[in-house]
């Protein structure tokens, strides 16, 4: 399981995932051009001391991260407000990527045609959008208790 980050704008929210992912264990890909260095202080901010343990993968563009991902054969299932079928309604797998676009852009059509499934995290009608880094959590959640991705205490996969 991995989480990716398509060109983030805001550097608390990918801080953020990545502290996420390291208490999670989950790898954390940001596709360049991000919005933000990866030094700067509100990235570090959010990622606190986590930084230092978290998986961070960058790609130089969605082509490179296609390249890794088709060689690598992972999934890749996009978390967009423009899709039908609900996170919960979906069988996640160990080997997916869950691919969140731009705070204030979402993801480009090119993405969204890579996208194996495209998926939406309801909400009541007339609101736009959950922060990302909400919504990357409720969407990994799913998918590690799906798959029995949660680390234990021990250390082990649950």
């Amino acid at each position: 399981m991995q989480v990716a980050l398509f060109q983030p704008d805001i550097p608390q929210n990918a801080g953020t995932l990545a502290r996420l992912g390291a208490c999670l264990g989950v790898p954390l890909a940001i596709i360049e051009p991000a919005g933000f260095p990866t030094t700067d202080r509100a990235f570090v901010r959010a990622g606190m001391d986590y930084l230092d343990v978290a998986v961070i993968e960058r790609h130089a563009s969605f082509a490179a991260f296609e390249s890794w991902r088709r060689a690598a054969g992972h999934r890749l299932v996009l978390f967009t407000t423009a899709a039908d079928t609900a996170f919960t309604e979906f069988a996640f797998r160990p080997d997916d990527v869950l691919l969140f676009g731009r705070e204030s852009a979402g993801a480009p059509d090119h993405v969204h045609a890579a996208a194996d499934a495209r998926l939406i995290i309801p909400m009541r009608p007339g609101l736009r959008s959950l922060n990302l880094a909400v919504t990357a959590a409720m969407a990994l959640s799913e998918a590690l208790r799906q798959t029995g991705g949660f680390p234990r205490p021990d250390g082990a996969r649950a």
